[in-house]
């Protein structure tokens, strides 16, 4: 039997039954439109955030789910099943968006879903750390300019950037939409840093490791 695609929506409150994770117990009453409810009792729970993060917000999954850093992920959780993403429907944002989406395109479309919210995740890390740039294009493009000093290598090494897999974009793209949305940062327990196995640099002696998913090791400074 075919399976419906899912809205936005759909998704999200799939997220909260099966795999998300808030900062407060909520009760939702049993109404015709429960999406009143779910508004009125979570709005809030977000802490502070960049203003350009905030207009990227464009439906209810940012009030749905708060940041949760250096919690153990759910192994199955809906949010890291492919076959989830792929009954969603095609993402669009602004910026913001296409910076991060463009990022794991170039750093991390070859890994498993779990890989790419992980390198989001340090994204958006960086973003709210007073170390790095307060907006998600600025941690991408820090450093552009100087050939292999930059931050994100696909942007300093001299390569153009161009997107040639349809299906690789999309899968991004969603991942990409559904962080900016407040999805929970639960797989690198607070990384800012990462390096693939292939490397040894000499930061990832100093910063402690945190986890290694896919082919990438993940680290937090300090």
């Amino acid at each position: 039997m075919k399976l419906p695609r899912l809205s936005w929506t759909a998704f999200a409150c799939a997220l909260v039954l099966f795999g998300g994770s808030v900062r407060a117990e909520i009760v939702i009453s049993q109404s015709n439109d429960p999406s009143v409810q779910l508004e009125q009792q979570l709005a809030g729970l977000l802490g502070p955030e960049s203003a350009q993060l905030r207009a990227e917000r464009s439906n209810g999954l940012n009030q749905l789910f708060a940041p949760a850093q250096l919690q153990q992920p759910r192994a199955s959780a809906p949010l890291y099943s492919r076959n989830a993403l792929a009954r969603l429907p095609q993402a669009t944002g602004g910026a913001q968006w296409r910076c991060l989406a463009e990022a794991l395109y170039f750093e991390a479309r070859g890994e498993p879903v779990k890989g790419i919210f992980a390198v989001a995740e340090v994204i958006l890390n960086r973003v709210d750390s007073t170390r790095y740039p307060d907006s998600i294009c600025g941690v991408v493009e820090q450093g552009t300019g100087r050939k292999y000093q930059c931050q994100f290598t696909f942007t300093c090494d001299g390569h153009p950037d161009r997107v040639r897999e349809p299906r690789a974009w999309a899968k991004v793209g969603k991942v990409a939409r559904l962080m900016l949305d407040g999805a929970p940062r639960s797989l690198t327990y607070g990384a800012t840093h990462y390096h693939t196995r292939a490397v040894s640099p000499k930061w990832s002696r100093v910063y402690a490791r945190t986890i290694t998913i896919g082919v990438h090791h993940f680290y937090r400074k300090g």
